[in-house]
Order: C-alpha cells, then structure tokens, then sequence
C-alpha cells in the first residue's frame, strides 16, 4: 500500500464524517496518579458498534460499486462494524462467526441487518469459510485487518487523538492481527514522527513478536481470553507497517489484562473488553515508556456481561482484592466466635463462610472453617495471614 499521509488520512476523515461518533481523550487523575505519569484515554470502545472496527470497514466498503454484496469473519466487532457499514450504503451482508461466539455480539450484528451463521470454532476457521463463500457468490470479502482501504480506516484514530493530547509522548496501542496498531502507528508518524507508539500482544498470542523475528507472518495458536486479538498472524501488510512505525512490541498476561478491566471499571467507569484493557495492561507490566504524557487507545467495549462479571472477579482475585483461607481449629463451643471476633478486629468484611466437621481428613476433635474476607491487596494478605497466625489459629491459603 502506499504511504499513509496528512493527505489520504484528511480524505479518509471526511468519508467517515457523517458516520462517526466524537470519542474525545480524557484525562484520567486516578491512573495518572498511579502510574506517576500523565495518562490519557482514549474511549473507542464509545464508538458507534462499540469498537474501532467500524471506521476500517466503512472506509473500504464505501468504495465498493453500488449495490455490493459483502461478505466477512469475525468474532463480533468487525462483524458489527460490516453489517452497519453496509447497511448504511445499501449494501447485502454475510457475515460467518464461530460456533459460540458471544450472543450479544451475534444479535447486534443480526440487527444491523446482516445474516449471520455459525460455522468452526476459531475466527481463522471463519475467514476460510467467508473467502470460500465469496468465490462462490461474487460478494466482495472484507477482511478485519489485511486491507489498505481498512488500515487506513482505522490510522483516522492517530489525527484524532493528537488533536485531543497535543503533546502526548507515548501512544499505547493492541495488536491483534495488526490492523489497528499498523495503522495508527503509521498515522502518527506521519503526523508527528517524534512520538513514541508501543503495540501490546497478549502472551498467548503473541504471533506478532515471532512474526517480527522472522520477518515474516508465523501462525501461534492463540489461547487468551482477550479475544479481539486472539488472531494467528499478522499478514504481510500489517506486519511491514509495525516493523517499520511500531516503536516497541510488547506483551502482557491475561493476569494482568484482568487487573486492567478491574481497574479502568473502577477508576475511570470504563466497561471495556480484554482486548480493550490491553493498553492499560501495558501500564501494570510496567513496559519502558517515553518521558511525558502517554495516551491508551481502548479499542472496543463489547464484552458480554455474564463474561465481564467472570472477568472482573478473576480480575479481583489478581489483584489481591479477596482472600481465601482454610483454618483448622479445635471442635468446641466458643472456636467459631473466637475466630469471628479476631477477623472483627482486623476490620475485614467477610464474603464468605463454610464450617466443616464431617467428610475432611480432619483430626479427631478439630473443625475446619473456609473463609472469604475482602482485602485491600497482596501486601494486606499478608498482614492478615500474619495476625491470624499470631493469635493462634492454624491457617493456610486456598488457591
């Protein structure tokens, strides 16, 4: 592809006009705060279809003769981003998904007016079936990432967001199969080169680093929870423009992408999806940064809520924010209450209580008591684990 410039960016801008949604960086004082720097958000997941996606995706299919049919792959949010874009320019929508993805994804999609099937269990297995089905029918294949016209569609984000943070030092963005972050990046550094832009892969699918190494795509199989950039590889394209504008690669755990949904749902009220907390992730990995103000990109927020709660509880869990301890103590009147009062005085909230006697390889004469309290971190655990101890109780974490 040609060089992403002020020039095609400025024309992409105004295709998008009527279509998109203003999703200004805000100044975030708790992250700020907490990570000794300024931090700025920058909220796609605001966007219409709840994610980036739509910006490539109309781009592209806004090129298309009139008429159109369209085909893609996808787990949900360039599904999404599709099926509003063609329905906006009068276009007919395949869209094939795998077999259990998110229901709330899948109805969105089916209600901006696509048809939706269900085939394979992995978005590759998808896009295969999507390609298959366009040499059949004569539908334009859309692809998530490996397209000029959708790169482009998504480096609108970088004009924006240096509007928004003139002088913002670091852009944090996630890499999936490389369209965002290549794209973005290439925008950046066409706009203002000095800017330090890191691209963060989850470790379990980490394609892009081995990719990188090699100088060309290498397929992983992908195991995260951050599905949005659960992809095998990169392709060329993407790959080239991450080598070339990408100023460090990194990766983070699904640990520490759990801790950041927690965090931002906390401390900035941002309900986003793994792939979106991926950024902030970067940030408690503690990745090496430019001096100055660093703005993440959170690129979509369409998580379901039965996930987000499991997500959030992980998240709590990592965070040091509950512990679990098994306490075994002498089987008589009085033990339970004396126990109670001890967490009483440590001031915990308790979430939780189980009191065995039967059914546990338990001495003869002892009880076992399992017990949830809330805590504030990891340091906290550790005080509570010492005073239980030191008032006499026999206790032991439960992993």
């Amino acid at each position: 592809m040609s060089d992403i410039d002020a020039a095609s960016l400025d024309a992409a801008r105004a295709v998008l006009a009527p279509l998109i949604r203003p999703t200004p960086s805000s100044f975030s004082h708790s992250l700020s705060s907490r990570f000794g720097r300024d931090v700025w958000l920058k909220p796609e997941y605001r966007q219409r279809t709840g994610s980036f996606k739509i910006r490539g995706a109309y781009v592209m299919q806004s090129r298309l003769p009139p008429g159109s049919a369209v085909v893609a792959a996808s787990a949900g949010n360039h599904a999404q981003g599709v099926a509003l874009a063609a329905r906006m320019l009068g276009q007919d929508a395949t869209i094939f998904m795998p077999i259990g993805a998110s229901l709330p994804k899948m109805q969105a999609t089916l209600a901006y007016g696509a048809r939706v099937e269900s085939v394979g269990h992995t978005v590759d297995e998808c896009l295969a079936v999507a390609r298959d089905h366009a040499a059949a029918t004569g539908a334009v294949f859309v692809p998530p990432f490996d397209h000029p016209d959708i790169v482009l569609g998504q480096a609108t984000i970088a004009p924006e967001l240096l509007d928004e943070v003139p002088d913002v030092a670091n852009v944090v963005v996630a890499i999936g199969g490389g369209g965002l972050c290549g794209g973005v990046a290439a925008g950046i550094k066409a706009l203002r080169p000095h800017v330090h832009v890191v691209g963060v892969a989850a470790e379990g699918a980490a394609s892009i680093r081995e990719s990188l190494a090699a100088g060309r795509p290498v397929e992983v199989e992908p195991h995260t929870l951050a599905d949005g950039i659960a992809l095998r590889a990169p392709s060329v394209l993407t790959l080239d423009l991450i080598r070339r504008f990408v100023d460090e690669v990194v990766t983070v755990s699904d640990e520490q992408i759990s801790q950041a949904m927690l965090l931002l749902a906390e401390r900035a009220k941002a309900v986003v999806e793994p792939a979106g907390a991926v950024p902030l992730a970067a940030l408690l990995a503690e990745v090496p940064l430019a001096n100055g103000p660093t703005a993440l990109l959170l690129g979509g927020g369409n998580v379901d809520p039965l996930l987000f709660a499991k997500l959030i509880e992980h998240g709590l869990g990592s965070a040091g924010r509950f512990l679990s301890l098994q306490i075994v103590m002498d089987d008589r009147p009085g033990s339970l209450a004396s126990l109670t009062q001890q967490v009483a005085t440590l001031r915990l909230n308790v979430l939780d209580v189980e009191h065995h006697r039967s059914g546990r390889r338990l001495p003869l004469g002892s009880v076992e008591v399992q017990l949830t309290v809330e805590t504030r971190d990891h340091d906290h655990q550790a005080e509570v684990m010492t005073s239980l101890r030191a008032a006499g109780f026999e206790v032991e974490p439960i992993t």
